[in-house]
């Protein structure tokens, strides 16, 4: 038989890789020597595994969820009394984050079964007991695993919630993880804290938590709270949100944690009552999101808090010595044996442990695509496969004449006419933002001066990067184009490292243009003016929220500097898209917003927004008495541009076309008024000087990220 042999597209990363699902999380396990050392490599690696770049993971491992995001590092360790280190890392669902601070206790029970496996850990018979040094909060796990006949068993009689089927019982121990990562169980000195009229519980016990009651959560907020809800329900009450997460950062502040504002912990836990005297009702959050089922750490933590007297989640009778406390979830519950001594303020917790299970679901080798590393793999020449002399006379055949082919068709393809099909501008907005309106009505003019159908296509996410990566690799023909503006091109470049050049990667054809940044506020909200504003916040921290289009948008970068000149907090909301966001600041959701003109217009004159001061150097005449930012004392300049641009590398002819019929579109008066009616000012550029714009941006805002101490969190 035959075999035709295949040219590798380009050259990936070959990793081994154990694919597992632990307790009620999923994830690649890998040896720390299988994984790049430098760590920034190593965190692009990760991103390529879980295929974080989209939100469902598509690309890779992951599946959409922070569940279904997460690796497991293992190798041996150098800890006195220890077997393994394991290296928790938490990867950013639709965003190339990936975070070491946290640990999961989930992932953590398929560290035994890697280890014995991988043969750092010699199995026993019948069980194996090995000590787990986590890397993350510096605390040891006694792990125990199956081993009949030496050998690591799956399969069992044991079922946990959350997880379909039995598997085999893996038991966790937890040894010393009260205050890993504070130093103390209750960091802030006190069982109960009240911090703004709530009051909580701030505890380090596996995992720093900020537990507070359903019922004073409720009566805080005005709601029928019962803290039963499903996740759904929860993620869906942004009022509830947002509380939860301004009282996080005062808490997280208070336990010595400082700005939790970019941090993953404290970890928010609303609780209540359970159905037995042993059990309490937990809903976890992760922390802007309520867990499916619940962390293993966390459910420690809320035990913990269960078992002792004085928390807002201590149990109505308290117990000495070992017992089992049930933590309800909303995949059914978690037992935790818990082991405690003394009474009263000198209860103290000595152990607390829980059983999980695992399955290996497969072991093979993950490809790692050149595209997701910002340094390549070195590609080496792949060695010629074996074939039979019959398929090496063959090719000996074929390989001159396709040259030949290809020789003859390069000319022709290369004088083909410019459009020959569709064009399609890609968007990295969502549909009926600003962006989308000026995307649509320039679109339809370039079509017809082109002789060809153009279409939007709006491919919204990770800020702006999912669309910018997309065009960049896109075929250099001028048959795929972006809408970029302001964010995808200076400020998100500006902000992280990307998997994309902003400069290298495009074609410039022309600006299309700008639109002055307004700080709006909801009509209801009782503020008079900016100084009001600033008054109130100061009085009050985190009183109020602003919206944003994402972390990297113009309007994040706009709020930020306004709490940078003001002094001020205002907690940071992120949408992705400028449409839900504003949607949200219409529902009253969020208070503020820093929009485009362009954007805000329509709700500007129907007094749904109330306009408070210009984010730009001048300003604008719809809005003549709207004071700017600077009149008023604070130095805020966030200009928004927009422009077309093309693959790198794309034919100067195409350029030359796109750019002459883009300046014409620009030029059309029924197009000047569509865009200018709405508050943007449309101004067109050569490719030059659009291309200059990037640059001079890139290193103002590289400049203000240092400044402001900005993350992409």
């Amino acid at each position: 038989m035959s075999r035709s042999a295949t040219i590798p597209a380009m050259t990936s990363m070959t990793l081994p890789c154990v694919l597992m699902r632990a307790g009620t999380s999923r994830g690649p396990f890998f040896l720390r020597e299988w994984l790049p050392a430098d760590e920034d490599l190593r965190n692009e690696v990760l991103v390529g595994a879980i295929g974080a770049s989209d939100p469902l993971g598509v690309d890779g491992v992951g599946g959409g969820s922070t569940l279904t995001s997460k690796v497991a590092i293992v190798s041996r360790s150098a800890e006195p009394g220890c077997d393994v280190d394991y290296l928790f890392a938490q990867v950013g669902v639709g965003t190339r984050s990936v975070d070491t601070r946290p640990n999961c206790g989930n992932m953590l029970s398929g560290v035994g079964p890697f280890a014995i496996e991988q043969g750092l850990v010699p199995a026993q018979d019948g069980e194996t007991k090995l000590r787990v040094f986590n890397v993350n909060t510096r605390s040891r796990i006694d792990v125990t695993v199956q081993t009949p006949g030496r050998r690591v068993r799956y399969d069992g009689s044991t079922r946990i919630d959350g997880v379909a089927g039995t598997a085999a019982p893996v038991q966790l121990e937890f040894l010393d993880a009260w205050g890993a990562v504070t130093g103390s169980v209750f960091p802030t000195g006190r069982r109960i804290d009240v911090i703004d009229g709530v009051p909580l519980s701030c505890i380090d016990a596996a995992m720093p938590l900020m537990i507070v009651r359903a019922s004073d959560l409720a009566r805080d907020l005005g709601q029928s709270l019962n803290g039963r809800e499903s996740p759904t329900e929860l993620d869906a009450n942004l009022p509830l949100l947002h509380r939860l997460e301004m009282l996080r950062r005062l808490a997280g502040a208070a336990m010595g944690l400082g700005d939790v504002s970019h941090s993953v912990i404290p970890k928010p836990v609303v609780v209540s009552e359970g159905d037995t005297p042993e059990a309490v009702t937990s809903r976890y959050f992760t922390p802007r999101r309520c867990h499916a089922s619940h962390a293993v750490t966390g459910a420690i933590g809320v035990a913990a808090a269960f078992s002792l007297p004085g928390t807002v989640a201590s149990a109505t009778r308290l117990r000495q010595g070992r017992y089992a406390v049930q933590v309800l979830h909303p995949q059914g519950r978690i037992e935790v044996a818990m082991h405690t001594e003394g009474g009263g303020e000198e209860a103290r917790i000595q152990g607390a442990a829980l059983v999980r299970t695992a399955r290996k679901i497969l072991q093979g080798e993950l490809q790692i695509p050149d595209y997701v590393l910002s340094r390549p793999a070195p590609a080496t020449a792949p060695a010629e496969p074996e074939t039979h002399d019959g398929d090496k006379t063959m090719k000996a055949l074929i390989a001159p004449l396709l040259a030949a082919t290809l020789a003859v068709a390069a000319p022709a393809h290369a004088q083909a006419p410019y459009p020959s099909k569709t064009i399609t501008i890609v968007v990295p907005t969502a549909a009926g933002g600003g962006n989308d309106s000026m995307a649509r009505a320039v679109g339809q003019k370039l079509g017809a001066l082109l002789g060809q159908t153009v279409i939007i296509d709006n491919r919204a996410g990770a800020n702006g990067s999912i669309a910018s990566e997309y065009v960049a690799r896109a075929a250099p023909d001028g048959h795929t184009l972006m809408w970029g503006f302001t964010a995808t091109h200076t400020l998100n470049p500006a902000l992280q490292k990307l998997r994309y050049d902003p400069v290298a990667d495009f074609e410039p054809i022309s600006l299309t243009a700008t639109s002055p940044t307004v700080m709006v506020a909801t009509a209801n909200v009782p503020v008079k003016d900016v100084k009001d504003l600033v008054a109130q916040l100061k009085a009050k921290p985190d009183r109020y929220t602003y919206a944003s289009a994402g972390s990297g948008s113009a309007p994040h970068f706009a709020g930020e500097l306004f709490k940078l000149a003001t002094g001020t907090v205002m907690l940071h909301v992120p949408y992705k898209g400028s449409a839900p966001a504003i949607n949200d600041t219409l529902a009253g959701h969020a208070q503020f917003m820093f929009p485009s003109l362009f954007t805000a217009a329509s709700h500007l004159k129907t007094g749904k927004l109330r306009p408070m001061a210009i984010a730009g150097p001048k300003r604008v005449a719809t809005l003549p008495d709207v004071p700017t930012l600077k009149e008023l004392g604070y130095d805020v300049d966030v200009s928004q541009w927009y422009g077309l641009f093309a693959p790198a590398k794309t034919p100067k002819p195409i350029i030359d076309k796109l750019h002459q019929a883009a300046v014409q579109a620009l030029n059309d008066p029924e197009i000047v008024k569509r865009i200018e009616a709405d508050g943007a000012d449309v101004q067109s550029s050569t490719p030059e000087q659009l291309g200059a714009l990037v640059k001079n941006e890139l290193v103002k805002w590289k400049a203000v990220v240092a400044k402001a101490k900005l993350t992409a969190d």
